[in-house]
């Protein structure tokens, strides 16, 4: 499967060197095996290193050059799936629960890169979103009730308060704190970095070619070398769905641009990160160097397997929303354009835990909007398990849970 297309934002931009990592070529044996070194496997590896756990990460190309190289880098309390849904379909407490677990971990994304020995590019941020037409104002506002009445730090916008800050006007909107933004090509080399120093050890150009299961144990085989691991979490990304399909899992298609850099930002309120109630939704975000982001536009997968076939007029229609949102930007230029695979699950929240199609397994499957945020709540949940204490949020995730293919 071919993950992404078109030239992405974060290699383009890095200037510094990244570290590279030997191939497998021996028989090894490790208590954890991470198989899959973007975003997902890196904060896996990392919690484990930080706890001490003897652990293995195999990659089967370069690390972070997957999805996580093609990833805007948005890190948002609210998601794809409403509060609201989410409380409909879960009931209260759980829905409220799993937006409060995106809250710390946005949380502890923050602390653990400021942590690192190396700069990420994380900056705390306000998100505006708003209604993208009139119908949705009454959305907009019983969003806003729940997120208020559950505690997060929400101010309710109308059509003046938008236009205050704004060169565009909306008629409702959410503005909320307690978000932000990262490279996160950049965090994943940077955790795995330092998770290196700390005893971690990394492969790529290793992938897995064979698996075989025993009552005590896993090993897998690369083609030159093995791993025998107690337990293994498998961070595939989305190419998991291509010797795993899950029936809860809808791949998608999506787009997004990056400008060159703009002189004047300064009519762009707090430099806060904006996105919609349409489905599919439109998101912007800018960077440190003054560029713009622009993304979405998601659309079945082209049946030529290439992410990148029409990315040619949907860059053009990005660039153009840029415009439609800030009318002075007429000289913004586009630096690169990209496509990639995107996943969603029928009800809004990730898969994460056991298969029992796999035993000592335990998967990551991040799908939607929010993955990075996603992957915090998985490495957390599974660093638990990996010590016995295994956390009863952890069933909320089941990769096996009963699934409402009606609920969107």
């Amino acid at each position: 499967m071919l993950l992404t297309g078109g030239t992405t934002p974060w290699k383009l931009l890095n200037t510094e060197p990244v570290k590279k990592y030997p191939v497998l070529s021996d028989k090894l044996s490790c208590d954890v095996l991470v198989v899959g070194g973007g975003i997902s496997g890196a904060l896996m590896a990392y919690v484990l290193s930080v706890q001490g756990v003897d652990a293995i990460l195999l990659e089967k190309n370069r690390v972070c050059e997957g999805s996580t190289s093609a990833n805007t880098g948005l890190l948002q309390i609210s998601n794809d799936c409403p509060l609201s849904d989410l409380i409909q379909h879960f009931g209260e407490d759980r829905g409220s629960a799993f937006y409060r677990m995106c809250r710390n971990a946005i949380r502890r994304i923050t602390e653990i890169a400021n942590t690192l020995s190396r700069d990420s590019g994380l900056i705390s941020r306000s998100s505006l979103y708003y209604a993208s037409n009139p119908q949705d104002i009454g959305l907009i506002r019983h969003e806003y009730d729940l997120l208020k009445r559950k505690g997060f730090d929400v101010q309710y916008w109308g059509r003046d308060d938008v236009k205050a800050k704004f060169p565009f006007s909306k008629e409702a909107a959410i503005y909320t704190r307690g978000d932000a933004e990262v490279n996160p090509y950049l965090l994943g080399h940077h955790l795995l970095q330092d998770a290196s120093d700390q005893g971690l050890r990394i492969y790529e150009n290793s992938e897995v070619k064979e698996t075989e299961y025993t009552d005590n144990d896993v090993t897998v085989m690369t083609d030159q070398g093995s791993v025998s691991a107690k337990n293994v979490i498998w961070a595939t990304g989305y190419s998991t769905q291509e010797w795993k399909p899950d029936y809860q899992v809808d791949l998608l298609n999506t787009y997004a641009i990056m400008t060159e850099p703009v002189p004047d930002l300064s009519s762009w309120y707090e430099r806060t990160l904006i996105w919609e109630t349409d489905r599919p939704y439109l998101y912007f975000r800018t960077t440190p160097d003054q560029r713009i982001m622009a993304g979405g536009l998601d659309e079945p997968l082209p049946p030529s397997g290439k992410p990148e076939e029409y990315a040619e007029p949907r860059s053009q229609r990005l660039l153009n929303e840029i415009h439609k949102l800030f009318p002075t930007l007429t000289d913004v230029k586009l630096a690169c354009s990209w496509a990639g695979v995107f996943a969603t699950t029928r009800d809004g929240i990730p898969l994460i835990g056991r298969h029992p199609q796999y035993p000592h397994s335990y998967f990551i499957e991040v799908y939607g909007g929010n993955g990075m945020v996603y992957s915090m709540i998985a490495a957390d949940l599974l660093a638990e398990t990996m010590a016995g204490r295994e956390p009863e949020e952890l069933k909320w995730f089941s990769l096996r849970r009963p699934i409402d293919l009606n609920f969107t």
